[in-house]
C-alpha cells in the first residue's frame, strides 16, 4: 500500500460516500445515493469537504444532526476532543500532515460523527488515514460498522505518527554524534528545529491521548468491546509517542547545555592562553620600553653586540617564566 498522497477531488463537497456491507467492504455512493439512504439499508459513511457549500448545506439540513454537532463539524478551529450526544459520538482527532510540500507538525484535523448507522467525517485537507480506509473498503478489509470504523481510523492516524517521531529521535542522535565535529551554529539550528517540532506535535498529541483513553470507556451501545479494546491499544501507543516527544525535548535541552558548556570551555581556554601570553610579554615589554627611552647612559648604546645580548636576555627571561609557570602548574 502506497504512502503517497493521491489527489482526491471533492465533487460538490462530497469527497466519498460508502454503504458498508458489514463484512469489511463498501459500495460507493454519490449525492443521490446519500440523499436516498435510510438506516435500514446499513451503515452509511459520508466524507465531506468542510469549505464546500453543498457539504455545509447537507450537514445543516438533510443530515438531521443536532445543532451542537453541526457547529462542531463545521468549526474553523478545533482541538482533539470527544463527547457523547444521545446515541452518537462526536470525535475530533488530528493526524500528521503528509501532504506534498507540507511539514508533519502542521497537524490535519478530522471531525467525526458516529451513530450506529451513520458515520460523517469532515476534512479541510486530505488525510492519508482516510485514503487507506477507502483502499481497505475496496479490498474488503475495511470497517464493518461505526465502532470498527472509529478504531481503525484512530489506529491509522497513530500509525503514521511513528515514523515522524522516529525521525525526531534520529535527529537528536545525529546531533549528539556530531557535537564535536559539527559547527556550533548548525548544532544550535538543529536543536531549535527539533524542539520546535516536538513542541508543536505534543501540543495536539497529548490531548488526543486523553480523547482516545476516554473513548475506550464511553457507554455507547453500538461501541463493541472489541472496538474499545482496540481503542485502548491505540491510546497506549499514543501515550508512548507523547513520552518519546518528551524525551526528544529533554535530550535537546541536555544537548543544548552540553553545547553551551563546550563553547564556554573553549572560550575559557582561549582566554587562558591569551592571559599566559600577556603574562610572558609583560616583563619583556617593560624591558624594551625601558631600553627604548631616548636618553644618554643606556648600556650598550655604543656596543655592536649589545642588541644580540639584549635579545638573548629576553629569550632567557621568557624561558624562565615558562619554567616557573609549569612549576606552579599554571600551564
Amino acid at each position: 500500500m502506497s504512502d503517497t498522497m493521491p489527489v482526491i477531488e471533492a465533487v460538490d463537497g462530497l469527497v466519498a460516500a460508502y454503504l458498508l456491507d458489514g463484512d469489511g467492504g463498501g459500495n460507493p455512493l454519490d449525492w443521490s445515493g446519500v440523499r436516498a439512504w435510510t438506516p435500514d439499508q446499513g451503515v452509511l459513511w459520508v466524507h465531506l469537504e468542510q469549505n464546500a457549500p453543498e457539504a455545509a448545506h447537507w450537514i445543516g439540513t438533510a443530515s438531521g444532526l443536532d445543532p451542537v454537532v453541526r457547529d462542531a463539524l463545521l468549526a474553523e478551529e478545533t482541538r482533539p476532543r470527544a463527547f457523547a450526544q444521545d446515541d452518537g459520538l462526536l470525535v475530533i482527532l488530528r493526524g500528521v500532515n503528509l501532504n506534498p510540500g507540507a511539514v508533519p507538525e502542521d497537524m490535519v484535523g478530522l471531525r467525526v460523527w458516529l451513530q450506529e448507522h451513520l458515520i460523517v467525517t469532515v476534512r479541510r485537507r486530505p488525510l492519508m488515514a482516510i485514503v487507506t480506509m477507502r483502499e481497505r473498503l475496496a479490498q474488503g478489509r475495511g470497517a464493518s460498522g461505526a465502532g470498527d470504523f472509529l478504531a481503525q481510523v484512530a489506529g491509522l492516524l497513530v500509525d503514521r505518527m511513528g515514523p515522524v517521531i522516529g525521525e525526531l529521535d534520529d535527529g537528536v542522535d545525529a546531533l549528539e554524534d556530531g557535537l564535536q565535529t559539527t559547527s556550533s551554529a548548525e548544532v544550535r539550528e538543529g536543536i531549535y528545529n527539533l524542539r520546535h517540532q516536538a513542541i508543536l506535535l505534543r501540543r495536539y498529541l497529548a490531548p488526543q491521548r486523553d480523547v482516545l483513553s476516554r473513548l475506550a470507556t464511553e457507554a455507547v451501545p453500538w461501541l463493541a468491546p472489541r472496538s474499545k479494546m482496540e481503542l485502548r491499544e491505540v491510546a497506549d501507543r499514543m501515550l508512548r509517542y507523547v513520552e518519546e516527544l518528551d524525551e526528544v525535548r529533554e535530550r535537546s535541552a541536555v544537548l543544548k547545555d552540553e553545547l553551551v558548556a563546550m563553547l564556554s570551555e573553549k572560550t575559557n581556554r582561549t582566554m587562558y592562553l591569551l592571559t599566559v601570553v600577556a603574562a610572558i610579554m609583560l616583563p619583556l615589554s617593560f624591558l624594551t620600553g625601558l631600553l627604548g627611552i631616548n636618553v644618554k647612559g643606556v648600556p650598550g648604546a655604543e656596543t655592536d653586540w649589545a642588541f644580540i645580548a639584549v635579545c638573548a636576555i629576553m629569550v632567557g627571561i621568557g624561558v624562565i617564566e615558562i619554567w616557573l609557570f609549569r612549576k606552579w602548574r599554571w600551564l
